[in-house]
């Protein structure tokens, strides 16, 4: 193998790829980016078995090969070469380094032991808008917890039907569930568990490029393939596994009926919440009571060791006025989430799921569960 890169091309892709590695003692092969010239593209793959990313750079081939070097050591000393045109060459699994003045040799591992990873041609995709599905990802991507007793609730639950994505993702005390609409149908319904680590991946990889994303379909894997600008050809390509078992049924969780529905400014509900967060102590506990009388929302918190926090929020609030115990870090992630300058916020009962939803967007809703009084 022998290539000419740009180096600031070079250092991007490695910058992307070595995400996942992370170092592996009883597979040390995994701490390698595999590396292979092919035509006029470099291919760097990484893996941690559960997810691979796959990425192209358009340059120079002048001898086609690969090589597979330490990933990260690669992208460190990458990083410190000047902002010029680099020559790539291998050499009995060695990859040499040339750089103006610069001459350097790392060692490298046998590319034929890295793990295969899986191909999906001719199976069946969707194309959805790259932008708006990564946000409608990021919205629930960390509702999700790590669950060795029910791992379906580790990851996030895609539902694919008719004209949308439904994405959920739960950790038994709070649920999220965006729905993303469809510019085309899709062909047949799908569903699938995504773990939570490639769900992040995918936003932070793909999070602010514009333009179709396709998603693949298989029954243990997925992939997310993301085009070049330039030619034909995907530009990153995310596989995973898929988490396996039955997703709850959580439709059953999202309250149909409530006794309190107030309306509040977003902004204003969050940094109180945020400033009684600071006296909550080590339960997180937070009180708030919606006083319907009056129009007001009353959030009150205390620490026998800090002191004590009470402030008043004023909104459009209809129904009973109630009293309801939350953990304050639940609450402040359901704002953060809703982007809209007023939300909805509804109350069932005393220890029933309350819900958070922007005002004029019927495409996120996010559940928590009160903390019940003892």
């Amino acid at each position: 193998m022998k290539i000419e890169i740009i180096k600031e091309n070079f250092k991007n892709g490695l910058n992307i790829i070595e995400k996942i590695v992370g170092r592996n003692l009883s597979l040390p092969i995994l701490d390698n980016v595999l590396m292979e010239a092919e035509d006029n593209f470099l291919s760097l793959i990484s893996t941690d078995l559960e997810t691979a990313i796959k990425l192209w750079i358009l340059t120079k081939i002048v001898k086609k090969g690969k090589v597979a070097v330490p990933a990260k050591f690669l992208s460190s000393f990458i990083s410190l070469l000047p902002n010029e045109k680099i020559i790539l060459e291998e050499k009995k699994q060695s990859l040499y380094i040339e750089c103006k003045n610069l001459k350097n040799q790392i060692q490298g591992d046998n590319p034929e032991e890295f793990p295969i990873i899986p191909e999906f041609n001719n199976l069946e995709y969707l194309e959805v808008d790259n932008k708006k599905f990564c946000q409608g990802l990021s919205q629930v991507v960390d509702v999700a917890s790590i669950s060795q007793t029910r791992p379906e609730i580790s990851g996030i639950y895609f539902i694919f039907s008719k004209n949308s994505i439904k994405i959920v993702s739960t950790d038994s005390f709070r649920l999220a569930e965006k729905n993303i609409t469809l510019e085309s149908p899709v062909k047949k319904e799908y569903s699938f568990i995504l773990p939570q680590k490639p769900a992040r991946e995918i936003i932070n990889i793909l999070g602010e490029k514009e333009g179709a994303l396709k998603i693949y379909f298989s029954p243990h894997q997925t992939m997310f393939e993301f085009p070049m600008k330039e030619v034909v050809h995907p530009q990153v390509q995310i596989t995973s596994r898929l988490i396996d078992g039955e997703y709850p049924n959580y439709e059953e969780i999202i309250p149909k009926k409530f006794k309190t529905h107030a309306i509040l400014k977003r902004d204003d509900f969050l940094n109180q919440i945020k400033t009684a967060s600071l006296f909550s102590g080590k339960t997180n506990e937070i009180k708030i009571t919606v006083n319907s009388s009056n129009k007001e929302v009353e959030i009150f918190s205390q620490n026998p060791e800090i002191g004590q926090s009470q402030s008043v929020v004023t909104g459009k609030i209809e129904g009973d006025s109630i009293e309801v115990s939350f953990n304050h870090k639940f609450l402040i992630d359901g704002l953060l989430n809703i982007k809209s300058s007023e939300v909805v916020f509804d109350i069932s009962k005393e220890e029933g799921p309350c819900v958070l939803k922007p005002v004029g967007d019927a495409s996120y809703i996010y559940v928590v569960m009160p903390i019940k009084s003892t």
